[in-house]
């Protein structure tokens, strides 16, 4: 086990323990000696870890802390790398900007080690086919969303029918071919799913819809029995 693996195992270790911790029990789990798990406790206290504690009467790591370099294993940055690479391929520009950069600032914090890894991943992401154009903007409507406003749509069927919508959005789907807009129709008072290339206007309101966006989310997630 690589330094900065066991020091990411012992701030995972000290994450799951609300009081103090005996050093000897620390150390027997991570397989060191003593005099190595107070080396250690004193880089992560040296870097800003919020850990308590002392020889002889245990540790205990503040609740709310997340110490940036060690937060990942390699699987994580594998899998963090991975999606960011499809959001990059297959989302809107805004989102595809944000997962950029988010993985270029995960990248300037991770120890040299784990930067290698994030750098070397062969994960790769396939093509996928083209996305349907649209008319909407994808950020109005996550700010929608985030914000729990009403739009109003003028929304064109499968079989090309229009009709004129109120809806709550609280969830946004990217699939492969679509993007689909989860939501409380007022016309037809239930749950509804709107595919974004079939809205030919659309028109965020000032009124808040009544129920919160994670209340909404909980009730469909119960309705239709997804995840």
């Amino acid at each position: 086990m690589s330094r900065t693996q066991r020091l990411f195992s012992l701030m995972q270790l000290l994450r799951r323990h609300r009081y103090p911790v005996a050093g000897a029990a620390l150390a027997d789990s991570l397989g060191v000696s003593l005099r190595t798990l107070y080396r250690d406790i004193a880089v992560l206290q040296a870097q800003g870890a919020h850990i308590e504690g002392a020889p002889g009467l245990g540790y205990v790591l503040k609740p709310g802390f997340l110490l940036p370099p060690l937060m990942f294993s390699e699987e994580e940055i594998e899998a963090i790398v991975l999606g960011s690479r499809w959001v990059a391929k297959r989302t809107d520009g805004a989102l595809a900007d944000a997962a950029t950069n988010a993985l270029a600032k995960i990248a300037a914090v991770l120890p040299s080690d784990l930067r290698a890894s994030l750098e070397a991943s062969t994960l790769l992401i396939g093509p996928g086919d083209p996305l349907p154009p649209m008319i909407v903007d994808l950020t109005v409507i996550r700010e929608a969303i985030r914000a729990e406003r009403k739009l109003h749509l003028s929304y064109r069927d499968e079989a090309g029918r229009m009709s004129e919508r109120v809806i709550w959005p609280f969830a946004l789907g990217f699939f492969d071919r679509v993007r689909m807009i989860v939501a409380w129709c007022e016309l037809r008072d239930g749950f509804r799913h709107f595919r974004a290339d079939r809205i030919e206007a659309m028109t965020v309101t000032e009124t808040r819809y009544p129920r919160g966006r994670r209340a909404l989310l909980k009730t469909w997630r119960e309705t239709t029995g997804r995840q």
